[in-house]
C-alpha cells in the first residue's frame, strides 16, 4: 500500500531453505500474474504523482533484492545495470540519489522486456544465494524483500486502477464481475469492555519495525460497528448534502472539499436522476453501485465527516466516531486472519455475508481509517542503515489504517499491521468502520 521497507524478526540459520525458495518463487510469480492482463502501454503510463507505473513497480522490487541482498552477500557481485541503482531507488537516501517520482512514467528505457530479463536474472541469483549462504542476515533480508514486494503488489493494483479510470473507454483490468445478490447484514454495535490491553507485534514471525515494541494501552468501554460502512449508507450521506455542509468537516477537510471540488468518493459518477444509483469504476470496469458492499476510496477527511454526520443524524449513532488503532487491534487480535483479500481474486469489496453477534470483515475488503496519527510506539527504535530508513522518517502528517483490503495478500496482513497515508489520500482501497465510547 504506500509503504516501503520494513524490519522483520530474523529467521534461524536452520530455516528450511527449500521453503524460502518456494515462497520467493510464489511471491515473484504472483507479481507476474498481476501484471499479466496489462499491455506494455499499460505498464508504462503514470496517471498521477502519487501512483507509479507497473513497470516501475516490477523494477523497484527487483532493485530491492539486488541492492540490499545481492550487493551485500553475493560473491563477486556485479549489478545488472549500474544505472538502475538511481533509476529505481524510491526513498532510500542512504543508498544515494533517486529519480524524481512524478516523472517515473517518462522513463521509456529500459523497456518492459529488459525489466523482465532483469527480474529473471535476479531470481536465479537469489535462489543460488539461498542455497549456499550461511548468513541469517541474508535470509532475513530476503524475507523482508518478499513482504516489500507484497506491498507493491497492492500498489500495482491501486495504481493501475487509477490509470484505467481516466481512460475514456473505462477499460476493465479483469472482466469477471465477482458480486452476486445477497441479503444485507444490518449494522449493529458490538460492545467491548475497557481496561488495560497490549498492542503491537508479539515477536513471532515477520513484522515491520513500526509494529513494535508491544506495549500497554488503556481503553475506555466502547463499541465498534459489526461491519464497515456500506456504499448504500454512504449514498445517504451524499444525498443529505454531506459534501456541501461544512458542519461535518474538519477545517482542513472542508478546504480540501472546496478546492478539489469533491462531491462523492473517488470513482463515483453521480446519476442525473435524484433516486438513481451512481456508477462506480472498478477493476472490472464501470459498474452500478452495489449498496451492500463496503464503501471504498474515501479519504480520512471523508471518513471523519461521515462519522460526525452519522452521530448527529442517524438513530442509535450518538457519539459515533472513528476507532483508535488500539481499539481496532484489541478487537482484531482474537479473530482469524481471513476475509476478502487479494488471494480470493475478487479485487473489489464484497458485501458481508454472515450476520453474527460479533465483528465481521475485520480483515480484507477495505483498509479501515482510524482516528490515530501515525507515530512511534513507546520505545520504538528504527533499524540502523538504509534498509531501515522508510517507516520512522514518515511518522508525521499521516493517519493509521488497519485490516488490509481486497488487494492485500493474505500472507502479508496481521492484526498488528499499521498502514498509513496522508489525510487526503483515497486512491487506495480505504474505507471506514465507526465506533463510539460507552458511557455509564
Amino acid at each position: 500500500m504506500r509503504n516501503d521497507s520494513p524490519q522483520p524478526a530474523a529467521p534461524s540459520l536452520d530455516a528450511d531453505r527449500a521453503q524460502l525458495v518456494q515462497r520467493y518463487r510464489a511471491v515473484r510469480n504472483q507479481t507476474r500474474a498481476l501484471a499479466a492482463p496489462l499491455s506494455p502501454e499499460d505498464c508504462q503510463a503514470q496517471s498521477m504523482a502519487d501512483a507509479s507505473p507497473t513497470k516501475w513497480h516490477l523494477a523497484h522490487v527487483t532493485w530491492f533484492f539486488e541492492t540490499f541482498v545481492l550487493e551485500r552477500f553475493e560473491p563477486g557481485f556485479k549489478p545488472f545495470n549500474p544505472a538502475f541503482r538511481v533509476l529505481y531507488n524510491s526513498y532510500y537516501n542512504g543508498v544515494g540519489e533517486q529519480f524524481a517520482r512524478p516523472q517515473r512514467g517518462l522513463v521509456t528505457r529500459p523497456d518492459l522486456a529488459e525489466v523482465w530479463r532483469w527480474r529473471e536474472q535476479v531470481d536465479e541469483r537469489i535462489a543460488q544465494l539461498i542455497a549456499r549462504t550461511d548468513s541469517a542476515d541474508a535470509l532475513r533480508l530476503i524475507e523482508m524483500g518478499l513482504h516489500h514486494e507484497q506491498q507493491h503488489q497492492e500498489l500495482l493494483l491501486t495504481d493501475i486502477k487509477h490509470l484505467l479510470s481516466i481512460n475514456p473507454p473505462s477499460p476493465a483490468y479483469q472482466r469477471a464481475w465477482p458480486l452476486t445478490p445477497v441479503a444485507p447484514v444490518p449494522a449493529r454495535w458490538v460492545e467491548r469492555e475497557g481496561g488495560l490491553t497490549e498492542i503491537g507485534h508479539l515477536g513471532v514471525g515477520f513484522a515491520f519495525d513500526n509494529e513494535s515494541p508491544r506495549h500497554r494501552q488503556w481503553l475506555e468501554p466502547h463499541a465498534l460497528m459489526n461491519r464497515p460502512v456500506t456504499h448504500g449508507e454512504w449514498l445517504d450521506f451524499v444525498r443529505d448534502s454531506g459534501y456541501t455542509d461544512p458542519r461535518w468537516w474538519l477545517a482542513a477537510g472542508w478546504d480540501w472539499v472546496r478546492t478539489q471540488g469533491v462531491r462523492a468518493p473517488l470513482y463515483w459518477t453521480l446519476a442525473q436522476e435524484p433516486h438513481a444509483l451512481p456508477t462506480v469504476f472498478t477493476l472490472h470496469g464501470a459498474m452500478p453501485l452495489d449498496p451492500h458492499t463496503p464503501v471504498v476510496h474515501v479519504s480520512y477527511f471523508e471518513a471523519d465527516a461521515y462519522a460526525r454526520w452519522a452521530a448527529a443524524t442517524l438513530p442509535g449513532h450518538a457519539g459515533a466516531r472513528l476507532p483508535t488503532e488500539a481499539e481496532w487491534e484489541a478487537a482484531a487480535a482474537t479473530l482469524p486472519v481471513q476475509g476478502n483479500l487479494q488471494d480470493a481474486g475478487a479485487l473489489h469489496p464484497m458485501p458481508a455475508r454472515v450476520s453474527s453477534d460479533g465483528l465481521v470483515q475485520m480483515f480484507g475488503d477495505v483498509w479501515e481509517w482510524t482516528a490515530s496519527s501515525y507515530s512511534a510506539y513507546p520505545g520504538y527504535q528504527p533499524t540502523e542503515g538504509a534498509v531501515g530508513e522508510y517507516n520512522g522518517k514518515f511518522m508525521v502528517n499521516q493517519t493509521v489504517l488497519r485490516g488490509g483490503s481486497c488487494a492485500t495478500p493474505a500472507s502479508h496482513i496481521r492484526a498488528s499491521y499499521r498502514n498509513f497515508f496522508p489525510t487526503d489520500a483515497r486512491w487506495q482501497f480505504s474505507g471506514i468502520r465507526i465506533a463510539r465510547t460507552l458511557t455509564a
